[in-house]
């Protein structure tokens, strides 16, 4: 594995040149991310794609062993916007949307050349346009998204439930709690609790994702208010377990909060990776500001990385 620092990388400089559009790769040009600590590699397929994505999420995604991270995004073309995002979890399930991550795919093809601000970038959830903040050097420190309005009819979230989710009482784990549910394009479940530090999220998590009221999973958010307009938080994301952050579930949490009376329509949200400014606007539509960062990118040997982590 051949790795290149972020402020030197220059996909164009070092790719191989691709055979065809279609042409599957043996070695893969690679970059990690985070947008609040929650981390995914990426892959640009907009010339060469690569076989088994669900395998390769597997792979990258092993902390000990591969590279370590969230889950796998793939850069791809679109036909209805700039880039198309194509996401899958760490277990090697597809995910339909990642507000953290849609940070980084904005980064990442800016600075390779796709100079377009603001900037629409589809996902299995639709498109969403980016406001980028970029710098005197053209490098792009973060991002406002437009994350749509929220689904509230608990049929398309998907819950067990025909109505609004709550304040709804629901035994998980040996206890009961009081669940928001939320759809930001991938569903979620928000709990407000006194505290987050204390939870046991390895047990409690697992209970809530695969609990019979949500039908396709569900991420789980533990949101506990500071203020009306600061919250501290912790989430279990489906497929992949606790994360450092989640964007979807901030914004979340914060429509969870206007609902049940526990927050304004703007708060800051402290994940365990960093800080999302979440508003809820009159139009309706969340719109969330955060950073977007580049670890590192390397070319890496699918073979090889298979056989290290077994998978």
């Amino acid at each position: 594995m051949t790795a290149s620092a972020p402020e030197t990388a220059t996909f164009a400089a070092a790719a191989a040149t691709p055979t065809a559009a279609t042409s599957v790769a043996t070695t893969v040009r690679m970059t990690k991310m985070h947008g609040a600590g929650n981390d995914y590699v990426y892959v640009d397929c907009r010339e060469r794609d690569v076989a088994d994505p669900p395998r390769l999420a597997r792979a990258v995604s092993r902390r000990h062993h591969g590279i370590g991270a969230d889950g796998l995004i793939l850069v791809r073309p679109s036909d209805d916007a700039d880039v198309r995002m194509e996401m899958y979890n760490a277990d090697g399930s597809r995910a339909q949307m990642c507000g953290n991550g849609i940070r980084c795919v904005a980064k990442f093809v800016y600075e390779r050349g796709l100079h377009v601000n603001p900037m629409r970038i589809e996902s299995d959830r639709g498109v969403k346009t980016l406001e980028l903040a970029v710098d005197a050097h053209g490098r792009v420190s973060g991002a406002t998204v437009d994350m749509g309005a929220p689904v509230l009819d608990g049929r398309k979230i998907p819950v067990a439930h025909d109505d609004r989710v709550v304040d709804h009482p629901l035994e998980v784990a040996g206890a009961t709690w009081k669940v928001t549910c939320v759809s930001m394009g991938n569903p979620h479940c928000v709990l407000f609790v006194p505290e987050v530090e204390s939870l046991d999220l390895p047990r409690i998590g697992p209970a809530f994702e695969r609990h019979p009221f949500f039908p396709e999973r569900v991420n789980t958010e533990f949101v506990a208010p500071r203020t009306r307009r600061e919250v501290d938080f912790r989430v279990w994301e489906r497929g992949s377990g606790e994360t450092m952050a989640c964007g979807t579930g901030a914004c979340a949490a914060v429509v969870a909060g206007v609902l049940t009376g526990r927050t304004d329509r703007r708060a800051l949200v402290h994940l365990r990776g960093g800080d999302l400014d979440i508003e809820w606007r009159a139009d309706d539509h969340v719109y969330m500001t955060g950073g977007a960062a580049e670890v590192f990118t390397a070319d890496v040997e699918l073979a090889t990385l298979y056989a290290a982590t077994g998978v």
